[in-house]
């Protein structure tokens, strides 16, 4: 083994790593993220879910009129997919870099979601743009879009979020 070989061996040793999401320096337009593992639904899910939120649709909880409506099976509740798939995405882009959420548009719903499919994330850096009122803080338009196990679009939903632009020097970052 080289000298070399050998001090890289032991560089990182001692040090500490947080897990984080990405700055918004970070961030590139068109850059596209794949969340992995995906998440099966359960019933448990969605009638914990509905529960929780006080949302009572029969769509969700009564299996027997589910079964007489067009899709012959409850549909969970496209709330909990709407709040899995966007936090899906935390880990790996927002975790301790965003500032604030700023809003969610165009949600929407093309295929059923149901028990026992699997929920796959992945979000797409949309724009970005550094905030005119804050400093050291940027807004970043990202779109997410949940598949099902089989590839099928279950949701889509286009997010802003205010998040914090990156440390530039080894002092900002402790």
């Amino acid at each position: 083994m080289t000298p070399d070989a050998s001090a890289n061996d032991t560089a990182g040793r001692g040090r500490e790593i947080v897990q984080r999401g990405l700055y918004y320096d970070e961030l590139d337009i068109g850059a596209r993220y794949l969340h992995r593992p995906g998440r099966t639904a359960t019933e448990a899910d969605n009638v914990l879910f509905s529960s929780i939120t006080m949302n009572t649709q029969a769509l969700h909880l009564d299996a027997a009129f589910s079964e007489s409506q067009p899709f012959g099976q409850r549909l969970m509740n496209s709330m909990w997919t709407l709040a899995t798939m966007v936090g899906a995405s935390v880990s790996q882009m927002t975790q301790g870099t965003l500032v604030a959420q700023l809003g969610l548009t165009d949600v929407s719903f093309p295929a059923p979601l149901f028990h026992g499919d699997t929920l796959y994330t992945e979000t797409e850096v949309l724009d970005k743009r550094l905030s005119a009122s804050r400093p050291g803080q940027g807004i970043v338009t990202l779109r997410h879009t949940g598949r099902n196990q089989r590839g099928e679009v279950v949701a889509l939903a286009t997010r802003t979020a205010l998040m914090w632009c990156g440390p530039h020097t080894p002092e900002e970052a402790s």
